[in-house]
């Protein structure tokens, strides 16, 4: 199995915590989200990592030195394009069933136990909480991922896909062709989501959620995220 990591935003929403600094660098309780990440991954067998960074990607080359099995992928639109531009960098890279994840966004090792065991082609972990505009929704139909995207009704929704996802290697195809397909459309404010409901829309993958179940997982994209994480974030991540 495989890795692809979403590194390359600037983090801007941070403020002064990342004005020279790519927010996966930051630390929570003393260790880097990155290598919060990397270590979890590590764990569960997975070796095979393409990092996909831009703002100060020099600064990952030193942050990933001596660990085998790195690949860096510089993206260097990354101030012009949203996540469907780094996605489509690193894609190349991909030959087997994969791990999806932003370098930002970390979660319980329970919960990535659980993505790795389900089944399904495609497997989003999904917080069945009310969800709010920002969030990246999922909607059900028949027990099964139909739709995933900011721009719906909250009252829709299942819930909020975080951020990580296993994708089966029978998947790449159409995922890499939906991705061009994005980038064709000129839709260059695409999430990494733009192409995979255009996947899910083919209706020919088996596409499942697992739920959170309350347990921790976070994404730093704001203040208030960065310190709910330093508050929340179980010792056994930061002790790997």
């Amino acid at each position: 199995m495989q890795a692809i990591i979403m590194a390359a935003g600037k983090g801007s929403r941070l403020g002064s915590l990342t004005e020279n600094l790519p927010k996966s660098l930051l630390k929570i309780k003393g260790k880097r989200l990155l290598d919060i990440n990397l270590a979890m991954l590590h764990r569960y067998g997975i070796w095979d990592i393409t990092i996909v960074t831009g703002f100060q990607d020099e600064k990952f080359i030193e942050a990933t030195k001596g660990i085998p099995g790195i690949t860096l992928i510089y993206n260097p639109f990354y101030e012009f394009t949203n996540v469907i531009g780094s996605f489509y960098m690193g894609m190349k890279q991909l030959h087997d069933s994969f791990i999806y994840l932003h370098a930002d966004t970390i979660c319980d090792t329970s919960i990535f136990e659980e993505l790795l065991r389900a089944d399904g082609d495609i497997v989003l972990p999904v917080d069945t909480k009310p969800c709010d505009d920002e969030a990246m929704k999922v909607r059900l139909e028949e027990g099964r991922i139909a739709e995933i995207t900011k721009h719906m009704p909250t009252e829709a929704a299942a819930g909020e896909f975080i951020g990580i996802a296993k994708i089966k290697k029978d998947v790449i195809d159409d995922l890499n062709a939906s991705t061009i397909d994005v980038l064709r459309d000129k839709i260059f404010t695409s999430y990494f989501e733009g192409a995979l409901q255009r996947v899910l829309d083919m209706k020919k993958y088996d596409a499942c959620m697992i739920e959170t179940k309350g347990r921790f997982w976070g994404e730093v994209d704001f203040l208030e995220d960065y310190q709910r994480a330093e508050e929340n974030i179980s010792k056994e991540l930061v002790d790997f």
